[in-house]
């Protein structure tokens, strides 16, 4: 049961990862850096922006509006990261 509970840990870390791309790959976008007439970057952004704006939009919905800053993003890896700490103990718990 912990090595399942290990697993689960390692694809939320990998889950924080993608998270982090998108976060980069759009302010790249909105900073001009990289052009949306890519369409490797317009395919890579959309297919995150599918993955991760039903995680997304509902904490949206519950943060106020900061004038064009998303937290939202950093509210998801927060949570993560509460999560994997939460299966680490129960892990722990698990072995001894």
């Amino acid at each position: 049961m912990a090595e399942l509970i290990g697993f689960v840990v390692y694809l939320l870390q990998l889950f924080v990862y993608v998270i982090i791309l998108q976060a980069i790959l759009s302010w790249l976008v909105a900073f001009n850096v990289v052009n949306l007439n890519n369409r490797f970057v317009r395919g890579l952004l959309t297919g995150l922006d599918r993955l991760l704006n039903p995680l997304l939009r509902p904490i949206r919905n519950l943060l106020p509006d900061m004038g064009g800053i998303d937290l939202s993003p950093l509210v998801l890896i927060l949570g993560i990261m509460l999560s994997q700490r939460l299966l680490t103990g129960l892990a722990m718990d698990l072995l001894a």
